[in-house]
């Protein structure tokens, strides 16, 4: 009795030994954050290399190293501002904390629109293909969006709402109640599941020859799965009553134009459809 009463108390997080520091060297510490974004980008970056080597890539290595740069700008200020716009406008009232970015708060939304701005500008000046650029992108994105929701979790941060699920934590700051591991749930949707689709689609059809069809099947995926997870996630405090002033999250809203977006590239792309000639490789692509 004992024995099944004490396994039915939900997991506290203080328990599980996590620190949102990865290393602290006294005059300067080093975030999992930080960590987390700075793999994404850079396995991202490689998974980016093993694809273009592939017949018909709309881009070569050199663009793929240029677009790091630029996307990692756009990650961060984007990511930022969206933040500041969508999540927390109370920031704006001392404008210079806009810039504290090692006190948090980023928005993936946010960041998704400064990596298309990114894409845009380098495809603009490299007279590249928009679309086809964006495809690929796309199936490297997990990456960073998995990292990062696995980051929230070892922050405490970000959890979900109260629940009685076997697996339900007590975190820190979401008082003595146990709740969803919602970070937990989104790092899987948004990456390894994610990855899956997109890794199929790019492989085993001929996807990534339709432009703009991989792109909307990674927008239509992360909106689909980040409106799933807002119904057990809690709202941002600053947030709640706009939550239940909508009956809906800040996050799904925002969701639905990706979702919208997603089905309208994905259905459309066969119209856009071109011959496209070997960038690299010796197959022909029809």
């Amino acid at each position: 009795m004992l024995a099944a009463a004490a396994a039915a108390q939900p997991i506290r997080f203080d328990d599980l030994g996590l620190d949102p520091v990865a290393l602290n060297l006294g005059f300067f510490a080093i975030k999992w954050y930080s960590l987390a974004y700075l793999a994404g980008i850079l396995i991202g970056y490689w998974y980016l290399t093993v694809l273009i080597r592939q017949p018909g890539s709309p881009m070569a290595r050199r663009h793929a190293d240029d677009f790091i740069f630029h996307a990692t700008l756009g990650i961060i200020v984007g990511g930022r501002l969206g933040y500041v716009l969508f999540y927390q406008q109370k920031i704006l009232e001392h404008p210079l904390d806009v810039f504290k970015l090692w006190e948090g708060g980023m928005s993936l939304h946010g960041g998704a629109i400064g990596v298309i701005l990114a894409i845009w500008i380098m495809t603009r000046r490299e007279k590249l293909n928009f679309l086809r650029v964006c495809d690929y992108i796309a199936c490297v994105v997990p990456f960073g969006l998995c990292f990062g929701r696995i980051a929230n979790f070892v922050n405490g941060e970000l959890w979900g709402k109260v629940t009685d699920v076997p697996w339900a934590i007590i975190f820190p700051t979401g008082g003595d109640l146990p709740r969803h591991p919602s970070q937990l749930y989104e790092a899987t949707l948004e990456g390894p599941l994610m990855f899956a689709i997109l890794a199929f689609f790019f492989w085993k059809t001929k996807a990534r020859y339709e432009p703009g069809k991989l792109f909307g099947i990674a927008a239509l995926t992360y909106g689909a799965a980040r409106f799933f997870v807002e119904f057990y996630r809690e709202a941002d405090s600053q947030l709640m009553e706009f939550a239940e002033r909508t009956g809906l999250h800040m996050g799904q809203w925002l969701s639905i134009p990706l979702i919208v977006l997603g089905i309208y590239l994905i259905a459309t792309a066969k119209g856009r459809r071109t011959r496209v000639e070997p960038t690299v490789g010796l197959d022909s692509v029809a």
